[in-house]
């Protein structure tokens, strides 16, 4: 299965949806608006608001110059029932450098916070860890049809969303039953955009950021064979970064591969690295997340 195989109209109109949202409103200068699904969970997606910020910060930037690095901070919940202005600070243009800070705002306050840094691409040393061997390819992978099937009493608001990034897991996902999960020491999933993208860069950065936060920071929970919702535990990210080593297509698949060096303090930590089919170690991100059992 290849980036070139046609995605599912379903599929197609999720990603026509979440190109919409990050379609943010220029309020003039360097602010904008935007919003969140029309049907979804109360919160804000961590996701959504890092690429929507991601998506602001980049419009003020030459576009010759190529997002390489973001680190950004949740503060507050967000609430998806009201609109999220975004305010771009330039702290600084050099020669081949630009940095942003980008504020995401409701109600007056900040619930997210971004630092974002471009690069004029240049030549220099290349090499890079080698992915992991022997993994089935994604047309070998159970679909997430496939593993909702499984676990209908699961499915709750899954039934309603739209699902713009195809994600099949290797090993079992987070919100499976109590006890359906073994510990394992990683959290691996195929994932693309299940749709065809327009050849911006920055737009596939962006929903590349999106894709980030959906997996990772299960892979603290995969570490000892928990999972989410009753019987388990809440969670919410607390802090993001990510690094993009090399070109790359977001509708095209990719291999995030991560695992969690640590957790205490009722806090984890999680990593993760992107390869794409060839190999090509493409993205590396960290988040560190709260983590309280629920009954």
């Amino acid at each position: 299965m290849t980036g070139d195989e046609p995605a599912t109209v379903a599929g197609q109109a999720a990603v026509d949806q979440l190109l919409d949202q990050l379609d943010l409103q220029s309020l003039g200068g360097t602010g904008f608006r935007g919003v969140s699904p029309a049907v979804g969970p109360q919160r804000v997606f961590g996701g959504q608001v890092a690429a929507q910020a991601l998506v602001a910060a980049g419009r003020t930037v030459d576009q010759a110059r190529r997002v390489h690095s973001l680190h950004g901070y949740f503060v507050r919940p967000g609430d998806s029932a009201v609109p999220i202005t975004y305010a771009v600070e330039n702290i600084r243009d050099g020669r081949s450098f630009s940095v942003r800070r980008s504020v995401a705002y409701q109600h007056g306050k900040p619930i997210f916070l971004m630092s974002a840094s471009f690069h004029v691409a240049e030549e220099g040393l290349d090499h890079q860890t080698q992915a992991p061997l022997g993994v089935p390819p994604p047309d070998e992978v159970p679909t997430m049809t496939d593993r909702l099937a499984r676990y209908p009493e699961r499915l709750g608001i899954w039934r309603v969303i739209p699902r713009p990034i195809d994600v099949r897991y290797l090993e079992e996902p987070g919100w499976v039953a109590p006890g359906d999960r073994p510990a394992q020491p990683y959290q691996r999933a195929w994932m693309r955009v299940d749709g065809k993208l327009p050849d911006d860069p920055l737009l596939h950065a962006c929903l590349i950021a999106y894709a980030s936060d959906l997996t990772l920071l299960d892979s603290v929970l995969a570490a000892h064979g928990e999972v989410w919702g009753p019987g388990g535990f809440v969670g919410a990210s607390l802090d993001h970064a990510m690094w993009f080593h090399r070109p790359f297509r977001a509708d095209e698949w990719f291999l995030y591969d991560c695992w969690s060096p640590s957790a205490a303090g009722g806090r984890g930590l999680a990593a993760g690295r992107m390869f794409t089919t060839d190999g090509r170690h493409v993205v590396t991100a960290v988040q560190e997340g709260l983590l309280r059992r629920v009954g």
